[in-house]
């Protein structure tokens, strides 16, 4: 299979006219106007994974991605133009698919590693159909392209933002599920954190899911009353209640030092509190894994008629696609120097931030 880097060169001026879809799709009627035919628009749909297309998070930065392109490209939200569908259980992966393929969308995406298995049964049997996963890697159909992210580089960032910031010295990491990719973000945090503070606590804890919010509260209340005053999430839907917990403790206290790491996106609206009339924010930054711009690149490519598949596009620090959120309020400009000092060691090379974290 074929592998390579891009970076995110997009265009936003778009050739004049109307293209045809990528899949080579026959002409679509209007139906019953007496308008005659008209050539079929570009058409492309993601189905999320349990997380929801409102996880303030992972798959709601892939909607945010897609919307974006469609609206850039005139086309309209539904069956017609750029849609989504969401997934309650692993169970609804397979049917969203080929939902999708029915529809004739032109693209198709698979929001998350879990939806791999289905990406793979069903482009099999829809071989006629393009599909994209992101997050994992399909080596062996050409009517995929696998888009994946080095999360363990801007998760070094943010573990270099909590050892510089930490006032206990013990830190937190809560993942969704114990696999490969979520050990990909707690490695490189861990290795952030004692890159800058070696004698720090680093605490890993894994919910088992994307989308329990009670869990990760209950988590985070358990690892902010062990002294833990920072905690990065990579946890979808379930990272929610880590925020809920501190703003929580921060309601209580006001002077608290509790802290929240977010990820994929900037979640610092979700930081937002208001005690007795004054505004806090618990979010001290966010991993921002742009997931959006992959999204409107691949679709950007496939309406272009150059859709990569069987190929593998990675995007890491020297692609501007992982890193530390701009809203950078609760950062000092010494730990802002630092985490510069840092990006630049991982692009040339210096570094290499380790995939696993040690035990």
């Amino acid at each position: 299979m074929k592998k390579r880097k891009i970076g995110f060169a997009l265009s936003l001026v778009l050739a004049a006219g109307t293209l045809l879809g990528a899949c080579g799709t026959s002409d679509k009627e209007e139906g019953s106007t007496g308008k005659g035919d008209k050539k079929k628009e570009f058409t492309v749909a993601l189905v999320t994974d349990v997380g929801g297309v409102d996880d303030k998070s992972f798959n709601q930065s892939a909607w945010e991605g897609l919307k974006k392109f469609g609206e850039d490209n005139g086309l309209e939200k539904g069956t017609d133009g750029y849609h989504y569908l969401q997934s309650k259980s692993d169970a609804d992966y397979k049917t969203n698919l080929n939902t999708a393929v029915r529809n004739k969308f032109d693209l198709i995406y698979g929001i998350g590693y879990k939806l791999k298995p289905a990406i793979e049964e069903v482009a099999k049997q829809r071989k006629d159909s393009h599909f994209a996963i992101v997050d994992d890697v399909i080596t062996d159909r050409d009517n995929v392209a696998s888009i994946t992210f080095k999360e363990h580089e801007g998760s070094f960032l943010v573990g270099v933002v909590a050892g510089l910031t930490t006032k206990s010295n013990k830190v937190g990491f809560i993942g969704g599920t114990d696999s490969d990719l979520i050990n990909k973000f707690a490695a490189g945090f861990q290795a952030g954190v004692k890159a800058v503070k070696p004698d720090a606590d680093v605490k890993i804890e894994f919910a088992g899911a994307f989308d329990k919010a009670d869990k990760g509260q209950s988590m985070a209340s358990a690892m902010y009353k062990s002294g833990i005053d920072i905690i990065y999430h990579a946890a979808g839907g379930t990272g929610n209640g880590v925020f809920t917990e501190a703003k929580n403790l921060k309601q209580k206290d006001p002077n608290s030092n509790v802290w929240v790491i977010g990820v994929d996106r900037d979640q610092v609206d979700e930081g937002q509190v208001k005690v007795d009339g004054k505004d806090y924010n618990v979010t001290l930054t966010s991993m921002i894994k742009r997931v959006d711009l992959a999204v409107e690149d691949l679709s950007k490519k496939a309406k272009d008629g150059k859709f990569p598949g069987g190929e593998h596009i990675e995007y890491g620090i020297n692609e501007d696609a992982v890193g530390i959120a701009p809203s950078q309020e609760n950062l000092t400009p010494e730990v802002l120097k630092a985490v510069d000092e840092w990006k630049e060691k991982i692009m040339n090379g210096e570094i290499e931030v380790p995939l696993k974290p040690t035990k």
